[in-house]
């Protein structure tokens, strides 16, 4: 399968859903016991909602709308997404058990579900994207613009993201037009998924499953980062980086140190001992 095709595949294995719902709710109850304060508006978010799908829809939409579009209208467009793509909802709950399984900071599933501005934004780019594969680009542009104003995330409608993605602390990160972005994916703050010039067409980098980008990288270009290659933090990567591959400095250059799943481990360690953390 090609990278290209990675963000079309089918959903593979259980449905994540089906594994993150009762967990959320189990999460979302405890909570609302524990902190009486909260429990009006963890019921709101959660509780009341029959599936998560609902509750995704409401809590989006509570974050997204604006002036120009209030939480009902957003809240409809949402749910409209969500009834025509269900993989979107899919896609969102393989983010959520990412979170879980790699951030030693996540608590139970209920903190980026209400929380986290790279979960929240990266479901608002999903939205936006099926905005833009309906030919609805001034909502979808609009979409972009709030959660750029309100996240500090710029993902552009267009750009092709799949499913079990982490952006973690997220603040600064762009990922331009014609990037694609495989499964399974870890990308730290101030990440660029930019281009090189002004130039149009294809130009943005391409990203395969696995791969670990450190806080602060540049992945610049339409060049292709091969499965679980790892990025340090602070890297400008201005040529293709291969398949299970460290690569570090400005320019980036490899430096061996391959390592299994990094998207997974998170280890920003370097084989010189020193790491690019976040």
């Amino acid at each position: 399968m090609s990278l290209a095709e990675t963000h079309d595949a089918p959903e593979p294995g259980e449905s994540a859903v089906r594994q993150i719902w009762p967990r959320l709710r189990f999460d979302a109850a405890a909570a609302a016991a524990e902190e009486p304060m909260l429990a009006g508006f963890i019921n709101a978010s959660v509780l009341r909602h029959e599936t998560f799908a609902d509750a995704l829809a409401h809590r989006i939409a509570a974050k997204i709308s604006d002036g120009q579009l209030d939480a009902m209208l957003v809240h409809d467009v949402i749910q409209e997404a969500l009834l025509a793509d269900p993989a979107i909802a899919e896609r969102a709950a393989a983010d959520m058990l990412a979170v879980d399984e790699r951030d030693p900071a996540c608590r139970s599933l209920l903190q980026p579900f209400l929380y986290y501005k790279g979960f929240h934004a990266l479901q608002g780019y999903r939205v936006a994207h099926w905005l833009w594969s309906e030919g609805r680009e001034a909502l979808a542009f609009h979409l972009q613009s709030r959660m750029s104003e309100l996240f500090g995330v710029d993902i552009h409608p267009a750009a092709r993201i799949g499913r079990g993605i982490m952006i973690d602390h997220a603040t600064s990160v762009v990922i331009g037009e014609t990037a694609v972005v495989g499964n399974n994916v870890s990308l730290l703050h101030e990440v660029t998924l930019g281009g090189t010039g002004a130039a149009g067409g294809d130009r943005h980098p391409k990203i395969a499953n696995g791969v670990l980008i450190g806080a602060g990288a540049k992945v610049l270009g339409n060049i292709t980062v091969g499965e679980e290659a790892r990025i340090a933090a602070g890297s400008v990567v201005v040529k293709p980086v291969p398949a299970h591959c460290t690569v570090a400095g400005v320019p980036a250059r490899p430096v061996g140190g391959s390592c299994s799943e990094p998207a997974r481990s998170m280890d920003h360690t370097l084989p010189n001992g020193d790491a690019k953390a976040d």
